[in-house]
């Protein structure tokens, strides 16, 4: 399965919603430098989201865009809440991509967000998913997202050698 990035998305604080970048670093057992939720003290470094997620509220007649349900990745063309735990995706190509293992689907919603207030539903609870991340490098809009399943882990090991 192939996607790609449509919005990398970063904020100084947790709980607002994040603003659109270029492009970003991503580090190893840490996220998205800058970003308020990266952090070596758990497994849900970079959270991503699909573009249909968010068309699905578009459709309900909310005015949100990628970033408002506090992102980091916005994605198009791939099932993210579909991938297993444990998949690896791959960002970007070659040695410089960026290589995550999905470590968790969905969230619980502890307080409602504004998105919540809104619609009276949210779609990063049910549709978002984490990445760890086990290799960093750079990301930027309208990279390649691959995903791998447990089968293609040799060849993701040899991009992590190199």
């Amino acid at each position: 399965m192939t996607g790609s990035v449509i919005s990398i998305n970063i904020s100084e604080k947790k709980s607002e919603r994040k603003k659109p970048v270029n492009e970003a670093v991503v580090k190893e057992n840490h996220g998205i430098e800058g970003d308020a939720h990266a952090s070596s003290e758990w497994r849900r470094q970079v959270s991503l989201l699909a573009l249909e997620s968010i068309k699905k509220m578009q459709e309900k007649g909310l005015d949100v865009n990628p970033g408002d349900f506090a992102e980091n990745i916005t994605t198009e063309g791939l099932d993210l809440p579909a991938l297993p735990i444990g998949t690896r995706i791959l960002i970007g190509s070659g040695a410089g991509a960026v290589i995550g293992e999905v470590s968790q689907i969905g969230k619980e919603c502890h307080n409602r967000c504004a998105i919540y207030e809104q619609a009276g539903d949210c779609v990063m609870p049910k549709e978002g998913i984490f990445l760890w991340i086990l290799k960093g490098g750079k990301v930027k809009k309208g990279d390649a997202i691959q995903v791998r399943l447990r089968e293609e882990l040799q060849e993701i090991s040899k991009l992590m050698d190199e």
